[in-house]
């Protein structure tokens, strides 16, 4: 009987949704591992040392948990849903496991993180971006995090000058850290499954941190990747990149000499980076020239004036025809800091 195939199809599909009782909610990004080979191999991957303290993030069920707490000193787990943190201390009571797994409920991007040497986690993909800065922000420095992402972001965060993906989230990350992609995971080694494949990355903070301020360096590379396959050329001649870019410079004159505002002045707070949206979308080159306001004459003597000043930075830099697509970090860094040095600022 058809009829009754279909109805036991249904069943099934949705017993899949559960474990031990309790349902996932794929809304809130609850994608459980169920492959144990694929965790141990995250674990093996993660190379945990017998001394650290590991951050989980999401911990659902424990099935990764478990590993973590027989390869490091301590797992400091942070879970939002109350019904995992239940299932996790279940889990664990009356086990050796017990006085050694710390769990916090609440929201990981809301809640102060303790001191940890690794980051291990299967996280909600909804919180990639934030989460990913809010670790890099974390003091003191942690040794690495290995962390499951959406496999397109995932690529986008290794993505290198030249890759499609290579965008503003790939900039700013690779900033304040080394990436590496370490293995793919296919959809059905989650319950229950998502809709995209996803990947394992490996994020190791850099030491020192570069000493950039992050709202200037922020401001700058939105700017460059407006379009990124565009010439910088023809971006800082758009009306309102220039109407912008001159309204920092006359405000930093006029503050300069009474309060000694400068480019020095680093708040080191760089969460702000991931906030943002956009980091997960392509570049904007669908768009056309009359919609990004390109300025292609000198109507007022002080704009052009200005203008000139902006260009000028580019020329002397032979940045005039390159394109943010292809620049490498220390180029983009470079480029910066020829703009600050000519009292053009981002921020």
């Amino acid at each position: 009987m058809a009829g009754g195939k279909i109805r036991k199809e249904k069943v099934k599909a949705a017993s899949s949704h559960f474990q031990g009782g309790i349902s996932f909610h794929k809304s809130k990004g609850q994608h459980i591992l169920k492959n144990p080979l694929l965790v141990d191999t995250i674990v093996q991957k993660s190379g945990i040392k017998s001394t650290d303290v590991i951050l989980e993030i999401g911990p659902g069920t424990g099935n990764l948990t478990k590993k973590l707490l027989e390869a490091g000193k301590m797992v400091v787990a942070v879970e939002l849903d109350p019904r995992m943190v239940l299932e996790l201390q279940r889990r664990f009571q009356g086990t050796p496991f017990s006085n050694r797994l710390k769990v916090i409920q609440g929201d990981v991007l809301k809640t102060d993180l303790p001191y940890f040497d690794i980051c291990v986690a299967n996280i909600p993909y909804q919180i990639s971006s934030p989460l990913t800065f809010k670790l890099l922000n974390h003091q003191p420095s942690f040794r690495c995090a290995i962390i499951m992402f959406q496999r397109e972001f995932a690529m986008r965060l290794v993505a290198q000058p030249g890759d499609t993906l290579y965008c503003r989230l790939s900039v700013n990350t690779q900033l304040y850290a080394r990436v590496s992609h370490l293995l793919k995971v296919g959809k059905n080694n989650f319950r229950p499954p998502p809709k995209v494949d996803s990947s394992v990355v490996r994020i190791e903070p850099r030491k020192p941190r570069p000493q950039v301020n992050p709202k200037e360096w922020d401001g700058f590379i939105r700017i460059c990747f407006i379009r990124k396959n565009k010439t910088l050329g023809s971006i800082f001649r758009m009306k309102n990149v220039l109407s912008l870019l001159e309204k920092n410079y006359k405000t930093l004159q006029a503050l300069q000499p009474s309060q000694g505002i400068g480019s020095s002045d680093v708040e080191m707070d760089i969460t702000g980076l991931g906030d943002s949206k956009d980091d997960e979308s392509m570049d904007m080159d669908d768009r056309t020239d009359n919609e990004m306001e390109l300025d292609d004459g000198d109507t007022h003597e002080e704009v052009s004036e200005f203008k000139a000043k902006v260009l000028s930075v580019l020329n002397e830099g032979n940045f005039y025809e390159k394109r943010a697509s292809k620049l490498t970090q220390e180029e983009f860094l470079y480029l910066l800091s020829r703009f600050n040095m000519a009292g053009i600022h981002f921020s």
